[in-house]
């Protein structure tokens, strides 16, 4: 009814009593096309609880990159709710974006977004000068030197290999110390190698420093790093698992082929009854 007052936003907790960072309630998101409506979203809820690390999965066109947008408030849902660590960001102003953007949520990119003439110590400054924060320099070696970049303070993009260059912008993403971090395939420019080191950091982040990670990714390898899996079909969320036993980063060879996989992701997508999904 008209001037009703809307019950108070009691933050959502799991089972082990963990608050949601993320809680997601029945978003939609519309594209339009000249008359055409292309939607990407179609009625998606989720809650990410502190501490959690969570890949998002889909084939192409499934909706992830939408939702990482959303997720990361660069753009909003046409309809529905997001609560980020409490506060609605769905009915918020660009300015306010950009400010929730900057403070809570912690970026990495697969093709790493670095200023090409700038040190890696002055590329992890940036966020907390758009913030007027103090002790920047201190902060930003602190944060290098906590995945693993203490001796390359002063190298430009162009002295660091993938892995490296990578790390810097982790080191990037946790300097403003944010409430949660999104990653858009972190590895999928790095050879394995390198791509191993960059997840081994964030399982140290998560499981040591306690940062809430979201992964979008299309490699189940990746995503079988972490502790819980959410896969998209058409803008809906088709599956949500827990996995059993996380591959710690370094101990497994990448398979050629897992049948255990592709048979997951036959019953997920491919399934003609839901009731195949597990």
């Amino acid at each position: 009814m008209p001037g009703q007052k809307q019950p108070e936003y009691v933050v959502p907790t799991d089972e082990r009593g963990r608050k949601a960072v993320i809680d997601v309630r029945n978003i939609t998101k519309i594209y339009k096309m000249g008359d055409i409506e292309v939607p990407a979203l179609r009625g998606v809820s989720l809650q990410v609880y502190e501490g959690e690390f969570v890949s998002i999965m889909g084939p192409s066109g499934s909706g992830k990159s939408t939702m990482l947008q959303i997720l990361g408030a660069l753009d909003q849902p046409t309809s529905g709710e997001y609560y980020l660590d409490g506060v609605n960001v769905a009915k918020l102003k660009d300015t306010q974006l950009a400010s929730i953007r900057n403070k809570k949520i912690g970026f990495v990119f697969q093709s790493f977004n670095l200023l090409k003439r700038t040190s890696a110590q002055r590329q992890v400054e940036l966020p907390l000068i758009y913030a007027g924060a103090r002790d920047r320099a201190k902060r930003a070696r602190a944060a290098l030197q906590a995945v693993g970049l203490g001796d390359r303070l002063r190298h430009n993009p162009n002295e660091l290999s993938g892995g490296q260059q990578q790390r810097v912008a982790i080191a990037r993403a946790i300097v403003t110390n944010p409430a949660i971090v999104l990653a858009d395939e972190p590895t999928g420019n790095l050879d394995s190698r390198s791509g191993t080191e960059v997840l081994k950091i964030f399982q140290e982040m998560n499981r040591k420093q306690g940062i809430t990670t979201v992964f979008v990714t299309h490699d189940p390898f990746v995503a079988r790093h972490t502790d819980r899996i959410v896969m998209l079909r058409d803008g809906q969320i088709v599956a949500d698992q827990p996995v059993p036993d996380p591959i710690e980063a370094g101990t497994v060879e990448r398979p050629s082929e897992s049948a255990e996989l592709e048979s997951l992701f036959k019953e997920t997508y491919y399934a003609d009854r839901k009731e195949k999904v597990s």
